[in-house]
């Protein structure tokens, strides 16, 4: 049995996979979430992300469901009530960026609505019914402080015009872990944002071209790709509590994108 429960949405690949495995290895069982499992591919995808956490030590339940849509939340928090009895950790990690790059003044309803309801729409109000669970827990004296996290982008802050449903939805998704943050204070449950970069994953992998000469010029601190592990330290922080001072604060996994400089 782990220290204590992680339910990860979007935790089949890239950034969640990265996740899943850092906590994985600090010694947390891992509820993982995506959209479809093939529960006989151990190759590839949840399967193979659950072996891989298995391997670490602890346990793993994969939980199927769409994160935009409302009548799967309460069977993905069942399921993981089911395998584990409690969950500790929410890592909001489920996101997709536009089908097609367009311009804003070409951008349609169709591609925003969807970019809108997997990436801001649905996190809220699954967190809302997982927020509920944790605070039942707090209330109950669970040993273990409740944390919500919420990844971002670096597009919560940084336009770009051609894929503006995506920052919309990082910057919408920025003031509801803020909002989460101040409500559930007095709860006992701690909420952050974690702020990734440039990250090399299935998402950023059609514009590596592009990434790579902006980071060879100069665009980051440190002239490297950010990888999911990044992403998971910061995630293990968090749940490790060497930032429990710092509910409702922003982490930033980005190179030092975020530095102004002159």
């Amino acid at each position: 049995m782990g220290k204590a429960v992680a339910l990860i949405t979007g935790a089949s690949r890239g950034i969640g996979r990265g996740i899943a495995l850092s906590l994985a290895g600090h010694g947390y069982d891992i509820a993982g979430a995506a959209t479809r499992i093939d529960p006989n591919d151990r190759t590839s995808g949840l399967m193979e992300v659950g072996a891989r956490v298995e391997e670490l030590g602890v346990r793993f339940a994969p939980v199927a469901g769409d994160i935009a849509s409302p009548a799967d939340h309460e069977t993905m928090l069942a399921r993981t009530l089911e395998a584990f009895g409690r969950v500790d950790i929410l890592v909001n990690n489920a996101g997709v960026g536009p089908t097609k790059r367009m311009d804003v003044l070409e951008t349609t309803e169709e591609s925003y609505d969807r970019v809108l309801s997997i990436n801001l729409r649905g996190p809220f109000f699954f967190t809302q019914r997982v927020a509920r669970q944790m605070v039942r827990q707090a209330r109950e004296g669970a040993a273990y402080a409740p944390r919500i996290i919420f990844i971002t982008s670096i597009s919560a802050a940084a336009a770009s015009p051609n894929r503006v449903e995506y920052c919309v939805s990082k910057a919408g998704l920025s003031m509801v872990a803020q909002s989460y943050a101040v409500r559930l204070a007095d709860e006992g449950v701690r909420v952050y944002e974690v702020r990734p970069g440039i990250i090399a994953s299935d998402m950023t992998a059609p514009v590596r071209d592009r990434y790579d000469d902006l980071i060879a010029s100069g665009l980051l601190l440190q002239r490297r790709w950010g990888s999911p592990e990044d992403v998971g330290k910061a995630c293990a922080a968090i749940a490790e509590g060497y930032l429990d001072y710092t509910t409702g604060g922003v982490v930033h996994v980005d190179g030092g994108f975020s530095v102004q400089r002159l």
